[in-house]
């Protein structure tokens, strides 16, 4: 059984709050399908234990989490064939655009057509820098 962080004042990534979603594991990190996908496959890279961003996760975590992150890759390229790119992104803080306060790493399929234009990517975070 997998041994996740006690729940933190209702986390929706610690305890039993999150035991039912997981699709991949790996040493100190989980990975889950988003619950709000961006597109198809959409999947989220967490540590076990609760920690508030990828800034406060141990050189483990971080180096654990590469491991689901390629092999869901690949498994996302062999499951479908309109995939032909990624984005991996990571939200640190508010103003970042982090709502959930537990460390976690976007896993997102890209496929053509899925945006008018898609040059600048993460850079679009902030309007009017996507294009440069």
């Amino acid at each position: 059984m997998t041994h996740l962080g006690t729940n933190q004042r209702g986390c929706p990534f610690c305890g039993d709050n999150v035991e039912n979603r997981i699709i991949r594991e790996y040493e100190t990190v989980i990975a889950v399908r988003d619950k709000y996908p961006v597109t198809q496959y959409h999947t989220l890279v967490l540590p076990r234990r609760h920690t508030p961003d990828f800034f406060t996760m141990t050189v483990q975590e971080r180096n654990d989490a590469e491991t689901p992150i390629l092999r869901l890759k690949q498994e996302i390229l062999e499951r479908d064939d309109s995939v032909i790119g990624f984005n991996i992104g990571v939200n640190c803080g508010e103003a970042a655009g982090q709502t959930i306060m537990h460390a976690h790493l976007h896993l997102i399929p890209r496929r053509q057509g899925d945006t008018p234009n898609p040059r600048g990517g993460v850079r679009s975070v902030i309007p009017g820098k996507m294009f440069y």
